[in-house]
């Protein structure tokens, strides 16, 4: 091989390999709570047009002076993982809600799990509820209020995926390992609703599998605290097979599937200039916030009521994170849209 063709070979290898980085690294923030799709990695590939929706022009948050610029300033985003998306999300519950937190300073990313039973003011209707029913009543913008309200911090972006995305994406790497904890069946979420039976030991899955074996709860002795270890568990699997050098070969067939089901408000530029700002980013680099919930019947209804102390420790992590005074965003309002 002659040098031009040499550095030519090495060249493609580099780029392959910074692609795949970013591809794992956006796996990591996408995936950590499963359903959500790896919406940026897609946006490298041009696939992202059908995916916008800023929500009819929402160019900041109420809670910001002005607009902030994902590769310049700290931002928010809101990952929604809606269980019904069959007939486009609009009256679904969000199964699955989590706020990620990016830092270019210290290049860290805070990811927080909001429980979707937890008991919540929620926007616009002046009334308190699940936090799962924000999206019902008014769908992604209202969840999104919902949230900032609740936490008291703006929300700059958003991702909105549904669980075939998952589920496709596990089957496009091929399926992956866990070490199920004890034996348990779990409803599948198709229309067949086949009762999926797991083992003790290690079991290979495919994406009907993992899906359903990373959102059990009701089986579980520890409830959402196991479920929470079985989704890290997941994501270490997915992050595995991702890493595997056949995953290259593969890319293509997964950015196609993120751009068939993610909704988002951040544009191609903008995830371009995020991908630059963290092309270095490590899992090191994560930290998982938690915030402590204990269970509480009301008028026969099983809710998660936040625990206030634990509560105000993620709102002033959350708000140093984003280099935001506390002061400005304490005072929340409801909004009438």
């Amino acid at each position: 091989m002659g040098r031009i063709e040499y550095r030519a070979e090495r060249k493609k290898v580099k780029k392959k390999r910074r692609l795949r980085t970013s591809f794992i690294v956006v796996l990591i923030i996408f995936l950590s709570v499963l359903g959500f799709g790896v919406y940026l990695t897609m946006q490298t590939y041009q696939a992202a047009s059908d995916s916008y929706n800023d929500l009819g022009g929402r160019e900041k948050s109420n809670l910001r002076d002005q607009a902030v610029s994902i590769s310049d300033d700290p931002v928010s985003i809101l990952l929604m993982g809606v269980e019904d998306y069959s007939s486009g999300g609009e009256n679904g519950r969000t199964d699955t809600l989590m706020v990620a937190t990016f830092n270019p300073k210290d290049e860290k990313l805070k990811l927080l799990s909001i429980p979707r039973d937890t008991l919540v003011d929620i926007a616009g209707r002046g009334t308190q509820d699940k936090i799962t029913h924000a999206h019902v009543y008014g769908g992604k913008q209202m969840t999104i209020e919902t949230v900032e309200n609740f936490l008291g911090i703006p929300i700059d972006y958003y991702a909105a995926v549904n669980f075939e995305t998952f589920k496709n994406i596990v089957d496009i790497l091929g399926g992956i390992t866990v070490n199920v904890p004890f034996d348990f069946y779990q409803n599948s979420d198709d229309r067949v609703a086949e009762k999926l039976q797991f083992y003790e030991g290690e079991m290979e899955l495919d994406g009907r599998y993992a899906l359903a074996y990373a959102r059990m709860r009701k089986q579980d002795p520890r409830g959402d605290i196991g479920r929470n270890e079985r989704q890290q568990e997941v994501v270490s699997a997915i992050i595995k097979e991702s890493l595997s050098l056949g995953t290259i070969t593969k890319i293509d067939d997964l950015a196609k599937e993120f751009g068939k089901n993610v909704e988002t408000n951040m544009k191609v530029s903008e995830g371009l200039s995020f991908l630059k700002e963290y092309s270095d980013f490590r899992t090191s680099n994560i930290d998982k916030l938690t915030l402590e919930t204990y269970g509480d019947m009301i008028n026969g209804v099983s809710y998660q009521i936040a625990d206030e102390e634990s509560l105000d420790e993620v709102q002033r992590e959350l708000e140093a994170h984003l280099e935001i005074d506390p002061i400005e965003t304490n005072s929340t309002t409801f909004s009438n849209n």
